[in-house]
């Protein structure tokens, strides 16, 4: 079976050459332009290596780096213009897998990817964790399906997006403007009061008492985090 690789950069470019170069090689391949795009794909495609770009508008490659490894092992290889020592560290200390700099030859980039599938092969690892049960709560990451004591819950995809991000941080808190951007946009990066009624409309849906809730948690004047006591489990 054909290995699965998904590849995130913004340059049209680069993604066309090494579509057609890991597509020779057999592997299968995905592609996105952008951060939310790449999260959105590997959701959907649970690929078994992800080569991620760093300099991206909206959502950038650290921050799509820290999504990931919310909700997956995947290996992880940060292919990159960003050459300092500091940013290698960075990325490393993030859970990147490995940390090329551009340019690199194809032959490089291929090595170095089946190095880290070797590694996966050897651990185990690179299976998604995308599923939160608590036994009352359960929501599902891959799917956006949440339901709340046996029977389903109705999420706009607005509530859907913010509650994934909340949850895929998995207890971190987020900050109002980091969740801003990320759903709805940099425009909006300010419009706190916009996610205070979205909390609000979620915190109806789930909460047996919205007025001090067990899920939608509030750091005060900072953001808001995922409060649940239960974990996110890997779906084989």
């Amino acid at each position: 079976m054909a290995r699965k690789v998904l590849v995130i950069d913004d340059d049209p470019g680069l993604l066309t050459l090494l579509r057609l170069g890991l597509e020779r090689e057999d592997f299968e391949v995905s592609l996105a332009g952008d951060g939310h795009e790449g999260l959105r794909v590997a959701y959907e495609t649970h690929p078994d290596v992800i080569i991620l770009d760093i300099m991206m508008p909206e959502l950038d490659g650290w921050n799509t780096l820290q999504r990931l490894r919310q909700v997956c092992e995947t290996p992880i290889i940060v292919l990159s213009g960003k050459a300092s020592q500091v940013d290698i560290v960075k990325g490393l200390s993030l859970g990147a897998d490995d940390y090329i700099t551009k340019p690199c030859s194809f032959s490089e980039l291929k090595a170095r990817i089946q190095a880290v599938l070797r590694r996966t092969s050897r651990s185990g690892s690179g299976q998604w964790r995308t599923v939160y049960d608590d036994g009352k709560l359960c929501i599902d990451l891959t799917e956006g399906a949440v339901t709340l004591g046996g029977e389903p819950v109705k999420l706009t995809p607005t509530e859907s997006r913010l509650l994934m991000a909340l949850v895929g941080q998995n207890g971190r808190v987020v900050p109002h403007k980091e969740l801003l951007v990320s759903i709805w946009g940099p425009q909006y990066a300010n419009e706190v009061g916009y996610l205070s009624v979205y909390i609000r409309y979620l915190r109806q849906k789930l909460e047996d008492d919205p007025s001090n809730p067990e899920y939608i948690c509030t750091h005060w004047g900072k953001g808001y985090y995922f409060g649940g006591s239960g974990t996110l489990e890997t779906v084989e």
